[in-house]
């Protein structure tokens, strides 16, 4: 199933580096195999001779400085055939086959583009003309579009903080079989393995260290997640790590001719979400912790990937967050909160602040509330506003974007609203 969707251009690349890793795999003590139809969707995971999944260490170089070369589903490590030369010679042969192969998998590591990000299916229709409609699968009834990043549900009053992404490949009984690739090398974060706990369904995160700057993939509505993945388990980019599916606890189901991977890309809104839900909402469940959807905010991967795929080397993710499309600009005062150590990066020098200490930021928000942008403010700076101030609102993106309601207009005056103050006080928390 997996030879199907191999991309020749890259086949002698990844040949190569299975073969610099085939020692690295240990028959370490492993989850067992749950029959062939798990190793059937996992043929890039290394198997024992006992039929189990073998625990996998990878290393530095390869898990973060180079994903572009990590190792697609399509690949097997190399197996050795008996009784072709004696012992000795056969292992001079061995050695000097993973010696050549660790020189190319360096050359091509010191050679390769940054592209950060890959596609998680073999579905590349978003890099074809007109492809899209085969890229994106529409909620019941209504156009692909609706599968799409943004404002694209009921009618444009309603956010969809990913991509649906459309299957290609199904059982006899049209079962969606796609592998669910990582998007780029990184470290699990979270498995939800109960399909009922969530809207998602069955559903993995991964995290990603990209430019300094942490950013959290999510892959769901899984059929099945690959038996031996683990959080704090690092992926490279491409392995495989689960299967497309339809799990999901909403009263409509996703039916078989719709199924598809929902792919987000998100910056973590708050680490110490979990307290702060149980103080603002008490009585409603969190199964899921830090990793509830409520705390990741959503970048449009569709831009993003294109963006990269048009610019090559040059793409930049902090040009990429920076470059966001500005809604509304808020003053926010105080200065000891997550958001500001994790996204350090996207922190813009404030000239004027001189050697004064920070009293607070000046943050500028895109349409889905992600802070793209902060900038110290002092004291003197903020002056007498509260925790919180509204500065500016780009009213056309208001109005091209505004299914989130982070701000409303009364009269001539913008406002921020419930949403808006509850998305700060959550960020600030």
């Amino acid at each position: 199933m997996f030879r199907r969707i191999n991309q020749a251009q890259v086949q002698t690349r990844r040949a190569a580096i299975h073969g610099a890793e085939a020692t690295l795999c240990h028959e370490a003590p492993a989850p067992r195999a749950k029959g062939p139809r798990f190793r059937d969707n996992f043929p890039g995971v290394p198997v024992n001779s006992r039929g189990e999944f073998c625990q996998r260490t990878v290393s530095p170089r390869t898990a973060s400085d180079s994903p572009a070369l990590a190792t697609g589903p399509a690949d097997r490590l190399p197996t050795r055939r008996s009784g072709t030369g004696s012992p000795p010679a056969r292992q001079a042969r061995d050695a000097a086959s993973r010696f050549a192969a660790a020189l190319l998998l360096l050359a091509l590591a010191l050679t390769a583009p940054a592209q950060p990000f890959q596609l998680p299916t073999a579905n590349r229709a978003l890099f074809e003309p007109g492809g899209e409609e085969r890229f994106l699968v529409g909620t019941a009834g209504k156009p692909w579009t609706s599968g799409g990043f943004g404002c694209v549900r009921s009618e444009g009053n309603q956010m969809h903080e990913g991509l649906d992404i459309r299957c290609l490949q199904r059982s006899r009984r049209g079962e969606p079989t796609d592998p669910i690739l990582a998007t780029a090398a990184g470290t699990v974060a979270y498995i939800n393995p109960k399909g009922g706990l969530s809207n998602y369904g069955k559903y993995v995160v991964v995290c990603h260290r990209v430019e300094g700057i942490e950013v959290y993939s999510l892959y769901a509505h899984l059929s099945e997640v690959r038996p031996d993945l683990r959080v704090g388990m690092t992926v490279r980019a491409g392995e495989p790590i689960a299967v497309m599916g339809t799990t999901s606890n909403t009263r409509e189901r996703i039916t078989k001719d719709r199924a598809h991977v929902h792919f987000e890309l998100n910056l973590m809104v708050n680490d110490r979400f979990g307290l702060w839900f149980k103080q603002t909402h008490p009585g409603e469940r969190n199964d899921h912790g830090t990793y509830n959807g409520h705390n990741l905010l959503g970048l449009d991967p569709r831009l993003l990937l294109l963006q990269q795929q048009s610019q090559g080397a040059r793409f930049s993710l902090l040009q990429f967050l920076r470059g966001q499309p500005e809604l509304c600009r808020v003053l926010v005062r105080g200065v000891h909160y997550p958001w500001l150590s994790r996204y350090a990066a996207l922190i813009v020098p404030n000239p004027r602040l001189g050697a004064q200490p920070p009293a607070g930021y000046e943050l500028v928000l895109n349409y889905n509330g992600v802070p793209c942008q902060m900038i110290p403010r002092s004291a003197a700076e903020l002056g007498g506003a509260g925790k919180y101030h509204l500065l500016s609102v780009n009213a056309a993106e208001a109005q091209r974007n505004g299914c989130r309601r982070l701000v409303m207009q009364h009269g001539n005056t913008w406002l921020l609203s419930t949403h808006g103050q509850e998305l700060l006080e959550m960020l600030t928390y």
